[in-house]
């Protein structure tokens, strides 16, 4: 059995995006007010790990700003009626309000730490418009948000980093899997904060890329703040790096993922590439034109037509997203659109900004345009096309972040908290990284407090290589635990015969195909038995490298199996849902349901997807699986399917 290096924390944070920082910074706030009222106050340990440095992380990314209301034109109301309108019967009032009530107030924050944000003429913080808001109320940093704002919150982490600070960095650390004990109770159930009795995490085994060895880091508290899973799809906006690693490791502890189908295109990719054109450049008054110059997006219900250069909150290219990308794939059939190696695509036309509103505004759009399609925005259209951009399902949490196991939190894209429903409104992920970041990091620490055991050691096991530094103790079989995994993922080296690599292209390709804008029961099924059989063939997986520092062959490999999970239950969820809603749009079921369901996906113990429907705000309307329209089951195992089970058979 492979021996461990054990160290302790009081809460783990896994990821160094927006999310990740926002917690970690959290509890560091907690801790110096702490300190200021009592010098005596013990410091709490946090673990922040990454498996990139942090600047990397997929929140720089972000381009075109984040919803905070300001101003008298506009309300807390508005906005939340916006956003449960965009999220089509899916979202969750209660963690709508939790964030929107609390999000200006965030953007103030990160405005003291420096953030960048645009100006307008009379100095205040400019907004502007975005897709399917009634009002212009997105804070914005040109068109690089993301950027600034992880910048922001990264230099401020700095402050509180280092010996004497709470927050001890794990920079291109790997986390190989949660360790939980106990089971969790009623998985079907709603998550309440604080968890179920039964089933508690008590930290997260890591790689080292650096020394190369295996790592417990033992704590009460773990945020999973890891990203989505959108760049399982082959065209996608998603950097590399966004391989549904949290997902999968809240998946196989028992934690339901929630609503995996409703995947968001991004109507404005460039072709090929997927890299993202913000939303932006239609809220400064950018259009779409078809392959004859003309604006086709009032034929196809998001009319009437707007004066060009004066965009309209909802309507024509201020639409919703997914009205957006459904509006593409129309015209694609329609013949409207322009013949292209990567399929068809139409134009964005922004000529009419001018060069110098276009470089004040967008530059990285100029910049993008130029160097990956050849063109200046300045003085022709741009080819695009929708693109796989976010995730808007993922573990199912409360509006703070809170999981059914007990310690266990998660935020940002990762989790599915309600606030996005059936299709998020641009602008709103960013302030939830923000808003359920702290909310998580503030939870974690109470739970840590309320669950820690003294000591600072390690209390047996026979993986154990040393106590490690910080609060707590180990129990042998936790450490026992830990090591399992260790061994399993390590054992991959230098084993298989399967090119993970080919695995890989062809799971990008089959979800390209049949888990699109656009499903049916016939795309779908050939999608599920693709995805069987491509994790049948990892398990057989050839990991060529069997070097133990920055070994990158195997650390890809180890996220393809992350991706081919969450893939699986996102198309096993698509089946299964038999509606139209939102970003999940069925042609063999093109109504809407009158009673909205969230989908819930569980492991069985022998490793198949099982697929179950919830009421907004409830829990299941019986202990059976069942799916939208009438009862049946609607299950899948890694290996096989059967028709007979799953839904519209």
């Amino acid at each position: 059995m492979t021996r461990l290096r054990v160290e302790h924390a009081d809460v783990v944070v896994v990821g160094g995006g927006a999310a990740g920082l926002s917690a970690a910074l959290a509890i560091a706030e907690a801790a110096a007010r702490e300190a200021t009222a009592d010098e005596t106050a013990r410091t709490p340990v946090v673990a922040l790990v990454s498996k990139v440095y942090p600047m990397r992380s997929h929140t720089v990314a972000a381009e075109g700003g984040a919803a905070g209301v300001v101003g008298d034109d506009d309300s807390l109301e508005q906005h939340v009626a916006d956003t449960l309108a965009g999220g089509a019967g899916l979202c969750e009032e209660d963690a709508v309000r939790f964030v929107v009530e609390r999000a200006a107030g965030e953007l103030w924050r990160l405005e003291r730490w420096g953030m960048p944000w645009s100006r307008g003429d009379d100095g205040h913080v400019a907004i502007r418009r975005f897709g399917g808001m009634s009002r212009a109320r997105t804070w914005f940093a040109a068109d690089r948000t993301g950027f600034h704002l992880l910048h922001t919150l990264f230099q401020t982490s700095l402050r509180h980093s280092g010996d004497a600070g709470p927050i001890r960095r794990y920079d291109e650390h790997h986390v190989l899997d949660l360790v939980v004990t106990g089971e969790v109770v009623d998985g079907g159930g709603p998550a309440v904060a604080g968890g179920s009795p039964g089933a508690q995490v008590r930290g997260v085994v890591v790689h080292d890329q650096h020394r190369g060895e295996p790592l417990l880091l033992a704590a009460p508290a773990v945020v999973l703040a890891t990203g989505g899973a959108a760049r399982a799809w082959g065209t996608s906006t998603n950097a590399g790096i966004v391989t549904g690693d949290g997902m999968a490791m809240a998946l196989r502890a028992g934690v339901p993922l929630r609503d995996l189908e409703l995947l968001q295109f991004h109507p404005t990719g460039l072709p090929g590439s997927g890299i993202l054109l913000t939303e932006a450049v239609r809220g400064e008054g950018g259009v779409l034109l078809d392959a004859d110059g003309k604006r086709y997006l009032a034929d196809y219900g998001l009319g009437p037509e707007t004066p060009v250069g004066s965009p309209v909150p909802r309507t024509m290219e201020l639409g919703p997203r997914d009205r957006l990308s459904q509006a593409f794939w129309h015209a694609d059939r329609d013949g409207r659109t322009i013949p292209s190696p990567d399929g068809g695509v139409v134009l964005l036309d922004l000529r009419h900004l001018g060069r110098e509103r276009i470089a004040e505004r967008l530059p990285l759009v100029a910049s993008l345009a130029k160097q990956f399609a050849g063109v200046d925005p300045a003085l022709e259209p741009v080819p695009v096309r929708p693109t796989a951009h976010y995730t808007m399902g993922g573990i199912r949490t409360d509006a703070r972040g809170a999981t059914e196991i007990g310690g266990l939190f998660a935020a940002g894209e990762c989790a599915s908290t309600g606030l996005h429903g059936a299709n998020r409104l641009g602008s709103n992920s960013l302030v939830e990284t923000l808003v359920v970041g702290r909310a998580a990091g503030e939870q974690a620490l109470g739970w840590s407090r309320e669950h820690a055991v003294g000591g600072g050691r390690v209390t047996g096991g026979a993986a154990a290589a040393g106590a490690g530094v910080g609060p707590g103790s180990v129990a042998a079989d936790v450490v026992d635990r830990a090591a399992e995994v260790a061994d399993r993922h390590l054992a991959m080296r230098g084993r298989g015969t399967e090119p993970p690599a080919a695995i890989r292209a062809e799971l990008g390709r089959v979800l390209d195909a049949d888990a699109g804008i656009y499903r049916d029961a016939e795309g779908l099924r050939r999608a599920l038995a693709a995805l069987e059989e491509l994790r049948a063939r990892y398990d057989d997986v050839r990991v060529a490298d069997t070097g133990a520092v920055l070994n990158t062959d195997w650390a890809t490999t180890v996220e393809l199996g992350a991706t081919l999970l969450v893939a699986h239950v996102a198309v096993a969820a698509a089946l299964a849902r038999e509606e139209s809603r939102g970003a999940h749009q069925r042609l063999d079921f093109p109504g809407t349901d009158d009673v909205p369901r969230h989908s819930l996906a569980a492991l069985d113990a022998d490793g198949g997807v099982r697929i179950t429907h919830a009421p907004v705000g409830g829990r299941p309307s019986s202990g059976a699986e069942h799916d939208l329209t009438d009862g049946k089951s609607a299950r899948t195992t890694a290996r096989s399917f059967s028709a007979a089970e799953g839904a519209g058979s």
